[in-house]
């Protein structure tokens, strides 16, 4: 969830909770210090595993099945982790003309990633058949967020399950409210806290993080994961006495690995080989060279026990081992690096700003293979996005952030689809990580979206679309408050026979085998005071605080040196916007006058905007702000005129051009301002005796009065005679006025 929210207004959510005892099933087990219960025994009993878990009115059940059998040729882990909420859970019909949940939405996806990334690393090596975690939304009370009690959910359904899994983990959300950390707060108080960390962690060690923070130092980060390992264990030991209480004895299923012959000949005539061409800092050059060396071992191993001899996954299973042999070795051993730099070392580093000229800001950010394009686009506070979430809080996002990672950028073909989960997470990152940098709307009342087209990829691509964002946001003219960049911190480490590392080096902008081969992706983003969003993901089951702390402090150091090269580029937002960007003129109305400006049914508004071609928003927070969108002068000038003569208010003295609208036998009414209008009494008509008032005023007359006054029952009295009089003398000024 993002934590901090754009806004004209302060946000205030006011529920009245009367909290109900969780679903009852034959085994239940409540944690006292966090109020969440853990039930299972009586639903969903031919699932593997499954469980239902409660905070307050919250309630989520989450199953676990894995399948009896592998198919043939397999050679990968299927893990499908899903998460639904449904409608019915908050009282309520989905929206659409099928009233019927359909896809699923940005938040449900990012609860399933969340979910899927720190159960992966638990499965046994080998370990192949399909595993599926589904998740469902069965009540909300809007107060409690789920996605925490998702991953405790799919943790304690695959402890009590017989499929094998070396769990349990837990999970906390821990804010800062006021200076104090604070676990699991409710979505009202998520508004109020500055950090937003979602920890996932063993008995012992933390497994995966995410969130994000308004600049948070290193220091109090790193205290703030400290006090979410604490938090965790009530939940840790609560999942354990349920397995106890109802697990299921795991079962035995056969584990994929390679042949020992298939094994031995790979290994015999390909270790070196490998060892030799992997070094190559061109990522195209080095998978290609890997892949003669593939071909070559595999055509000897067809000669030595023939065609019947091996499958294909042997062959792909033995050079998998060997590959992140010889890359973890080189990085241990010897501190090499397939693209030689050290581990501390950034690659090379490209920006350019305003690449693209009719895009309201744009900039190219490359760092070695890594290379992404992005664009922002600013536009009218109503282009919002709407979000029809049941959890979560906001109901609108006015800074997007869209991230796509297209086939060619990597050299690949593929269907050209809509984001995956991946992408989506990607773009969550790194829009959580300029969110605390963005201008709130009172200061800048635009929507803001920023596209990150990634054009090449080898490591870290999101990290790039967070510095390409910041950089094209400065192009933009957008006032952020500091600039953002981010970097990614890998680990290849190596462990002892209790179990515990011993020997490890961390690495600082890995490249994408890197990721692959090695332990650990630790996203960190942020400006020159602090941290602004994170992502953390593990290979191996725990990561040590000490060597967390390490990373932590080594991406400070990548990104400060990151930023200095793009304030070289750019090095504050720009004076002036776009010429091709929307404008905008704020103005301040009664706000007792906003229904006259917006007219029955949205008429007035909708005649300024035809007449003027410039965009109206007005302000939610019956505040009487009024903001006008337009990059054409004259449509602005047009439309704040317009807006203005709808809020004035008729003034003593002051002359007007209005429009008779009833003519009586004791005078005319004359419509000087859009709504307004006095009394043109007919001995004001014209200086000499008028018998009839239509033999001056018609109706539909325009004519100049003069407001003569008003009365202290607000009724206006006009004058034609007067305003006649005087412009007559103006003109008669002007004319004698020496040139």
């Amino acid at each position: 969830m993002l934590i901090f929210q754009r806004s004209r207004a302060v946000i205030e959510i006011k529920i009245s909770i009367k909290y109900h005892t969780s679903m009852k099933q034959k085994h239940n087990i409540t944690i006292d210090e966090l109020g969440i219960t853990l039930s299972t025994g009586t639903i969903a009993k031919q699932a593997n595993g499954s469980v239902t878990v409660s905070l307050g009115e919250t309630t989520l059940f989450i199953a676990a099945t894995a399948a009896e059998t592998l198919r043939p040729g397999q050679d990968f882990f299927p893990l499908t982790v899903d998460y639904r909420e449904k409608f019915a859970a908050a009282g309520r019909f989905p929206g659409g003309y099928f009233k019927r949940e359909g896809r699923p939405s940005e938040k449900e996806i990012l609860t399933c990633r969340l979910t899927d990334r720190p159960l992966r690393p638990l499965f046994p090596k080998g370990f192949l058949n399909e595993v599926q975690v589904a998740g469902m939304l069965l009540s909300t009370d809007s107060l409690n967020e789920p996605d925490i009690l998702m991953i405790n959910g799919a943790s304690a359904a695959l402890m009590i399950s017989d499929i094998p899994w070396n769990g349990p983990i837990a999970a906390v959300r821990v804010g800062e409210i006021n200076g104090e950390f604070v676990v699991n707060p409710t979505i009202e108080q998520q508004y109020e806290s500055t950090l937003d960390l979602i920890h996932v962690g063993t008995e012992s060690e933390m497994l995966m993080i995410e969130g994000s923070a308004d600049q948070l130092p290193e220091e109090r980060f790193i205290e703030a994961l400290e006090f979410a390992q604490q938090a965790i264990q009530p939940i840790i030991r609560a999942i354990k006495d349920l397995a106890e209480k109802a697990g299921k004895p795991k079962r035995e299923f056969e584990l994929v690995t390679a042949k020992p012959e298939v094994v031995e000949i790979v290994r015999r005539n390909a270790v070196e080989k490998v060892a030799a061409v992997i070094f190559n800092d061109k990522k195209q050059a080095r998978e290609k060279a890997v892949g003669t060396v593939i071909e070559e071992t595999t055509e000897l191993v067809r000669k030595e026990l023939g065609e019947d001899g091996f499958e294909d996954h042997d062959i792909d299973i033995a050079f998998e081992e060997i590959q992140e042999e010889v890359y973890r070795s080189n990085i241990l051993d010897h501190g090499k690096r397939v693209d030689g730099r050290g581990t501390d070392e950034l690659r090379e580093i490209g920006c350019e700003v305003g690449v693209l000229p009719r895009v309201h800001g744009s900039a190219l950010f490359n760092r070695g293979e890594t290379q992404a394009l992005v664009m922002t686009t600013l536009a009218a506070a109503r282009e919002s996005q709407s979000l029809d979430a049941l959890t979560g809080g906001a109901t609108t996002k006015s800074f997007i952030l869209h991230y796509n990672f297209p086939h060619y950028s990597v050299g690949e073909t593929g269907r050209i689809m809509g984001p995956g989960r991946r992408e989506i997470g990607h773009g969550a990152l790194a829009e959580r990580s300029l969110l605390a940098v963005i201008p709130a709307e009172d200061i800048f009342p635009y929507s803001i979206r920023i596209t990150a087209e990634i054009m090449e990829s080898n490591g870290s691509t999101s990290m790039a679309s967070i510095c390409g964002g910041c950089l094209s946001l400065m192009d933009a003219g957008v006032p952020i408050i500091a600039p953002v960049a981010g970097i990614s911190v890998g680990l290849v480490s190596k462990k002892n026979e209790s179990g515990k590392i011993d020997e490890y080096k961390t690495l600082t902008d890995i490249l994408g085998a890197e990721d692959h081969f090695g332990d650990m992706d630790f996203k960190l983003a942020g400006t020159s005071e602090g941290i602004t969003g994170f992502q953390l993901d593990l290979k191996i089951d725990g990561l040590p605080f000490d060597i967390a702390r390490k990373a932590i402090l080594e991406a400070r150091d990548a990104r400060q040196k990151i930023l200095k090269r793009m304030l070289e580029t750019i090095s504050e937002p720009r004076e002036e916007m776009n010429q091709y960007a929307p404008r905008i003129t704020t103005l301040q109305i009664d706000p007792e006058k906003i229904g006259a400006l917006i007219g029955p049914g949205g008429k007035n508004i909708r005649r300024i905007t035809e007449l003027s071609g410039a965009t109206i928003d007005i302000s939610d927070d019956d505040s009487g702000k009024v903001f006008i969108y337009s990059n054409n002068k004259e449509a602005m000038e047009k439309a704040v005129a317009e807006v203005e003569l709808i809020s004035a208010e008729i003034i003593p003295d002051k002359i007007y051009r209005g429009v008779v609208r009833s003519v009586k036998e004791f005078g005319c009414f004359v419509e000087v301002l859009p709504g307004k209008e006095g009394l043109v009494h007919i001995s004001e008509l014209a200086e000499f005796r008028v018998k009839r008032t239509e033999d001056v005023a018609k109706l539909g007359d325009e004519m100049w009065v003069k407001c003569i006054g008003i009365d202290e029952r607000g009724r206006v009295r006009l004058s034609r005679k007067a305003a006649l009089a005087e412009m007559e003398a103006s003109k008669t000024e002007d004319e004698s006025t020496p040139g």
